[in-house]
């Protein structure tokens, strides 16, 4: 389905854009053969609002895959003490989001956080169909050749492999508390400890994080990475950082930098309350951190450095979480 486009995530044109999107499936569906059943991702509101219409109609089940809460996702965006009014602007998106949820036969998520979310907005109790699915990562590995050429290129950018690393590795963009990152990486160059900070990614906030980061030479900025430079990171890595910001739409998600982090047996630091904080806890291969505290992260990142035994433990429990609930290659089987 293809429709006008846009250039910015939060903007009129990409109002436009899935208004014209839901239109059109609704045009082109009309002249398709009726399907057996149907999957759709929610967001877009008003697709899913189309396709649950469309299943109404016809009879057909439809079954939502929730993975943004949208509109409580828009609303995060904005200043704290201004959320209730903009709830109250989006009461046609909530509108939108009960309607759809509850027309769908079955609701399935990337975490029990979004099915319950979807459940309250559809007004009644789970269903055997109502399915948790959560994101995966593959165990397939990386070619040689390809590692040798991302092990290449880390030496090239100054790490070693006796370096302790702390990676990062997702957008560079205001979903992440790199502020506190940063600024605990100064606390740790100051107090003369050896960890290295690589924080991976682009985005719109790049140049900002780099800015602040001047003059500290233990803070690495590589851009872009690719899958083999990935995994050849996280090998030479002991700690992976998950400084997600506390908005809704992250607290009842799993997002998927965590699982990656969790392939390689990596121990996380993260700021993220709700569904993380209580994954960490419970299996014993993290520690959570107060947003926005670059003292109390210094703290953690020291505690874990200087206590192999406590590595040792978190890193065993963290790559067994994954064997058991986040190969890609069992979640989408099942």
């Amino acid at each position: 389905l293809h429709a006008r486009g846009y250039k910015r995530n939060v903007s009129l044109s990409r109002l436009i854009d899935h208004h014209a999107i839901a239109r059109r499936f609704l045009d082109l569906s009309a002249r398709e053969q009726q399907p057996d059943v149907i999957l759709c991702s929610l967001p877009t509101l008003e697709l899913s609002l189309a396709a649950t219409d469309y299943g109404r109609r016809r009879g057909v089940p439809v079954i939502l895959d929730i993975r943004d809460l949208w509109p409580d996702a828009l609303a995060d965006l904005l200043p704290p003490g201004t959320r209730g009014f903009a709830r109250f602007l989006l009461f046609p998106m909530y509108s939108q989001a009960r309607k759809a949820c509850t027309r769908a036969a079955a609701l399935v998520g990337t975490a029990p956080g979004f099915i319950e979310w979807g459940l309250r907005h559809a007004r009644r109790s789970p269903l055997p169909m109502d399915r948790c699915f959560p994101l995966g990562f593959t165990e397939k590995p990386v070619g040689q050749k390809e590692l040798a050429s991302a092990k290449n290129y880390w030496r090239q950018l100054g790490l070693k492999r006796d370096d302790y690393i702390v990676c990062f590795v997702g957008t560079i963009g205001r979903q992440f508390d790199l502020e506190t990152v940063i600024d605990a990486a100064s606390l740790l160059k100051e107090g003369g400890h050896g960890i290295k900070f690589v924080l991976c990614g682009t985005g719109d906030r790049l140049k900002h994080f780099q800015k602040l980061a001047s003059g500290c030479d233990n803070i690495v900025f590589p851009g872009w990475v690719n899958m083999a430079e990935i995994r050849s990171l996280l090998e030479m890595s002991s700690i992976g950082l998950a400084p997600y910001k506390n908005t809704s739409n992250f607290m009842e998600n799993l997002p998927n930098k965590p699982i990656e982090y969790l392939s390689a047996g990596l121990p996380l630091v993260s700021c993220l309350n709700g569904y993380l904080k209580k994954m960490l806890k419970e299996n014993e291969c993290g520690e959570t951190y107060p947003e926005g505290n670059a003292p109390v992260l210094a703290d953690r990142l020291v505690r874990i450095e200087q206590n192999p035994e406590l590595a040792q433990k978190m890193s065993v429990n963290a790559y067994r979480l994954f064997r058991e609930k986040f190969v890609m290659e069992n979640i989408y089987g099942d």
